[in-house]
């Protein structure tokens, strides 16, 4: 049995549940966001749901434990996720994809662009709602390949279309070279933002770096399982046990991998761990929809996040499954929760897209010739 709760901003009737999300959750509530009602420690099922179980037990070799050789991990993570890889019949369906790509602040940055059938009508008439995708993977494991089929459902269910990034990786390009990326892609199509795990935290850093610059922000921010600071002094980092997909310990390679040898840069940094900033300096920030996981050890980092956006008065949405492990955007072709949980997020996306187009117009590529930084490189769109 898997809990959802909803806490939303201005407070709200109980929300709806429609019969297929039943399946899966109790105990649905809206609450107002602002103060502090989300829970800083999010509850665990029993017994982690029957799908993922049966998924992890049928790949034993996958994990990401922030192995010294990590270029097992990525290879491993190919093989099981990557959308060549699956089989057709579990691939969900998308309008069109197109690959394109920018210049970057360190090189030619590739994105993928889902195109969603159900976004037609509005793409042709210029009012398509977006969201760029930073992906998960301890900044240092993943591709947008192995995320495609969980990111072509957020944007059919959606109607948005995602522009998926192709970031460089750690170790082999640091941090913040990841956030430039980020950056210059929000400076190119100025939507929502969303990433799962690093991915995560990457767009809570950059809508803090954003907002300290002085730059345009973005309209919303969409954070799947985040890892907001090091999750060291939680119970969920006890009490997770092995063979979960997401080792603890991994976590700290992972962040050995991102992070600089340099003194002057700390894991307590405003822009790696938004986390561990104060209630006061999380002010301003972009309505936020977070998504925790029962059975991850970022759990509590990811609920404790919620909680202080909440209470630093940034509308705030947050969504618990407490029989889900970490990675479950990546789990929908094994699993009906994984898949129901992927169409909550795109719920959530279509939410704060239409949210703010009442206060901001998207500026996407689409459609239309468009340049970036002195025109190296130009897209045509061709819907």
């Amino acid at each position: 049995m898997s809990n959802h709760f909803v806490f939303n901003s201005p407070p709200g009737p109980q929300s709806p549940r429609s019969p297929m999300a039943s399946t899966f959750h109790t105990n649905t509530q809206t609450l107002p966001s602002i103060g502090p009602r989300i829970p800083t420690v999010g509850p665990r099922a029993r017994d982690l749901h029957y799908s993922i179980r049966d998924f992890l037990s049928a790949h034993p070799l996958l994990e990401l434990g922030g192995q010294e050789h990590f270029t097992v991990e990525r290879r491993r993570h190919q093989e099981v996720f990557g959308i060549h890889a699956l089989p057709k019949d579990r691939i969900h369906p998308i309008d069109d994809v197109e690959f394109t790509a920018i210049r970057g602040p360190h090189g030619t940055i590739p994105i993928r662009v889902l195109y969603p059938s159900s976004g037609k009508d509005n793409r042709n008439k210029g009012r398509a709602g977006a969201l760029i995708y930073f992906h998960g993977g301890g900044y240092t494991v993943g591709s947008v390949d192995e995320f495609e089929n969980g990111l072509r459902l957020v944007a059919e269910e959606s109607g948005c279309q995602v522009y998926a990034v192709e970031y460089r990786l750690a170790p082999e390009f640091k941090y913040p070279v990841q956030l430039d990326e980020y950056s210059a892609v929000i400076d190119w199509v100025q939507v929502l933002g969303g990433g799962d795990s690093a991915g995560g935290n990457m767009t809570a850093a950059i809508c803090l770096r954003r907002m300290d610059e002085g730059r345009k922000p973005l309209a919303g921010q969409v954070l799947l399982y985040p890892e907001a600071r090091l999750p060291f002094d939680t119970p969920a980092a006890t009490e997770i046990n092995s063979s979960l997909y997401l080792e603890c310990n991994g976590i700290f390679g992972f962040a050995s991998n991102y992070l600089p040898r340099s003194e002057d840069i700390s894991p307590h940094d405003r822009y790696i761990s938004p986390g561990m900033q104060s209630v006061e300096d999380l002010r301003g920030q972009p309505p936020a929809a977070v998504f925790t996981s029962g059975y991850d050890p970022l759990r509590d980092v990811g609920c404790e996040y919620a909680n202080k956006l909440s209470q630093a008065g940034v509308q705030t949405r947050w969504r618990h499954y407490d029989n889900l492990t970490h990675g479950w955007l990546q789990m929908t072709a094994w699993s009906e929760a994984a898949e129901q949980a992927v169409k909550d997020v795109a719920q959530e996306v279509k939410r704060l897209v239409f949210a703010a187009s009442n206060t901001h117009t998207p500026r996407t590529p689409q459609g239309q010739s468009q340049t970036w930084n002195s025109g190296d490189i130009k897209f045509a769109g061709s819907r």
